[in-house]
């Protein structure tokens, strides 16, 4: 009996010891200091504004205590060398050059700073140790507006309004391509380029073109698709529509033309390199965007009315689900126009 009460009270004891240790904390993120470097604005409602806003979502998140942001605007390549060389003489972590078009210049600063994480895209490409590249895989959200667009059209022709054919464009473009003539084989796609991302100008005069040839759905990547945008709005009573690939597009004056719109969510690709970075690891990765990982966000314009029906719905829906689900593979590699 005696030994009964000892094992009892002995059992007690643990289990008061065990109660009074308190949980270990989850080990914290280091404090962090992220520069921006754009060639557009962080308003521009479509490239640059994209990367902004998911950095000021992580700030938000984990609080401006934790991460310091500063960014600089309107920074062309040969110009946005001495704002980088800045940023990293004053300590910041990490630097994006939120374009390819400054490969070379971070390249460069990154054999200068090699305790500095730098970061450049869209691009494939694996720099080196200290440099982070990005690609969005931008086929996806071009498959399922391409998949309306073939749905939506009465002519039979639609028009692209591409910046130059390379990068998260090119792929964007070919996945639409691919969208339409999964459900339109025979729809005529014109695709055109401005040369530049930032020629609001031209791209609305190739909308105009696309438009006087009979094209009454139109889409458009990167921030000079405004301009296109902005063209195809011109035609209010007409039914001609615009596939966005910016979520920020629907919020625009013009966006009562937009059917439905994807966009970028730069978040994981911001938190990724954070995370790396806390484990050591400075560069020298890749890092997609995809559905699957939560990079794209796509919405539908309720307010367009007929033009968006519930079968048009329903087949970019079970798209967007097959290519979360990996079910659907894109090749849009073999898209040649």
């Amino acid at each position: 009996m005696k030994k009964l009460v000892a094992l009892l009270v002995a059992l007690a004891l643990l289990a008061a010891a065990g109660c009074s240790r308190k949980p270990e904390a989850a080990p914290e993120k280091p404090k962090a200091k992220i520069a921006l470097i754009i060639e557009s604005t962080v308003d521009d409602k479509g490239w640059g504004q994209a990367m902004h806003d998911a950095i000021a979502a992580v700030q938000k998140k984990y609080g401006a205590a934790l991460v310091e942001y500063s960014y600089s605007e309107k920074m062309k390549p040969v110009d946005a060398g001495s704002a980088a060389r800045q940023y990293a003489s004053q300590g910041f972590d990490i630097i994006i050059a939120h374009g390819a078009q400054f490969k070379n210049l971070i390249l460069e600063l990154s054999e200068e700073f090699p305790k500095t994480t730098f970061a450049f895209g869209t691009n494939a490409d694996i720099g080196p140790k200290n440099v982070f590249t990005y690609m969005p895989m931008s086929e996806e959200t071009g498959y399922i507006n391409g998949v309306i667009a073939g749905m939506v059209t009465k002519t039979g022709i639609i028009g692209v309004v591409g910046p130059v054919d390379a990068g998260d464009s090119a792929r964007y473009n070919r996945g639409f391509w691919l969208g339409v003539k999964a459900v339109n084989p025979k729809a005529e796609i014109k695709v055109a380029h401005t040369g530049s991302f930032a020629d609001f100008v031209k791209a609305g005069e190739l909308a105009h073109t696309h438009v006087k040839a009979n094209a009454d759905v139109l889409t458009g990547a990167a921030q000079q698709a405004t301009g296109a945008l902005r063209a195809v709005a011109e035609y209010k009573d007409k039914p001609i529509w615009w596939l966005g690939q910016d979520t920020l597009q629907l919020t625009m004056p013009e966006g009562y033309k937009v059917i439905a719109a994807a966009s970028y969510d730069y978040s994981a690709v911001v938190e990724a390199m954070m995370d790396k970075r806390q484990a050591g690891i400075l560069g020298g990765e890749n890092i997609p965007l995809t559905f699957r990982n939560g990079g794209f966000v796509y919405k539908f314009n309720d307010s367009v009315g007929p033009v968006l029906t519930e079968a048009i719905r329903k087949a970019a829906e079970q798209a967007k689900t097959d290519i979360t689900a990996q079910t659907l593979k894109l090749d849009w590699q073999a898209v040649k126009y």
